[in-house]
């Protein structure tokens, strides 16, 4: 698993209209002007392809900062241990 700092900034590279440097491990991405359903998509397709791990949009909807993001995917992996 990766530390929070290089999930955040692979996270962030996946969106096409964040700058640099504007997420960090604290930040509700819910809160991004730009944010809708398609990053919820994006963010469910980058979990799936660097993780191997499948988010239910349920599961997506707990979650409002990026370090929450990364505890689900880190619990999720642990369990597949």
């Amino acid at each position: 698993m990766m530390d929070i700092d290089t999930f955040t900034r692979n996270l962030e590279s996946e969106f096409e209209e964040v700058e640099t440097g504007r997420l960090t491990p604290l930040t509700n991405y819910r809160d991004i002007p730009e944010f809708n359903s398609m990053y919820a998509l994006i963010i469910i397709a980058f979990i799936d392809s660097e993780f191997d791990v499948l988010l239910t949009g349920e599961e997506l909807r707990k979650t409002n900062t990026v370090k929450d993001l990364y505890e689900l995917v880190r619990n999720k992996l642990q369990e597949k241990e």
